[in-house]
């Protein structure tokens, strides 16, 4: 699962999906995690939090149909074929369900045998290596793409920029992703969910800013939408209290 999740979500960008619609969709997580601990878990809301659902879920359909229309234009004038980005939001759709499914099977395993978040980071990356082999012709080209790029001096060593850029990639992903199974160690995978959502809010604004991706009022009112969504949804008064029990 954590392998599909990480293929379908990277594979996306393949498809004329621009980067904050990628960070605005993933955010829709808050919405399919509900749903399933709902008829997984058995769960039961309230209905502000069913409202902040349906906040979240607008928003990202605006989000959604604001990039396609930007993406179509500019693919009437490049010839590129419009029912990419169909493929990409289905793809991203895909990861969005299969990425809460993921989320409510760890918490069942830490329930039943036990929170340790170290052993669960190093095998949900180690066993799904193997499955790489099946994307070597995608892989293997691009190592010599990565190896032609402009050369770096660092510490008296010459290094390809884009492999310095790949290095730096895995350090702050392990650093956020074991940070991420710490968290999913002590509080419900909701709970990690909305914390990863705000996180991909800064990267939003980081992308859209650095990037210059453009970004319309439409995308603004559905970045609103699903952001507003996920404090409403927050109970942070209960939140507090089980920061508290914990400390």
């Amino acid at each position: 699962m954590f392998f599909a999740v990480s293929v379908a979500n990277n594979w996306a960008l393949n498809f004329n999906i621009p980067m904050p619609l990628h960070m605005i969709f993933k955010s829709g997580s808050l919405v399919t995690s509900m749903f399933m601990g709902r008829f997984l878990l058995k769960k039961k809301y309230a209905f502000i939090k069913y409202f902040s659902v349906l906040m979240v879920s607008c928003g990202i359909f605006l989000a959604t149909w604001a990039s396609y229309r930007i993406k179509a234009e500019t693919n009437s004038e490049i010839n590129t074929p419009k029912n990419q980005s169909f493929i990409g939001i289905a793809l991203m759709s895909f990861a969005l369900i299969l990425s809460a499914g993921l989320g409510i099977y760890q918490e069942t395993l830490f329930k039943k045998y036990g929170k340790h978040p170290k052993e669960a980071l190093f095998y949900s990356h180690a066993l799904p290596l193997p499955g790489f082999l099946l994307l070597i012709g995608d892989i293997y080209p691009q190592l010599h793409l990565f190896s032609k790029s402009g050369i770096i001096e660092l510490f008296l060593f010459n290094i390809p920029l884009l492999w310095l850029y790949l290095i730096g990639n895995v350090i702050t992903q392990y650093i956020c992703v074991r940070s991420v199974f710490t968290i999913a160690a002590k509080y419900s995978s909701l709970t990690v969910t909305m914390i990863i959502t705000f996180r991909k809010f800064v990267s939003l604004i980081f992308s859209i800013i650095y990037f210059q991706n453009p970004f319309t009022n439409l995308h603004w009112f559905a970045t609103f939408l699903v952001f507003a969504g996920t404090l409403l949804f927050t109970d942070l008064k209960n939140l507090r209290s089980q920061t508290k029990k914990l400390e």
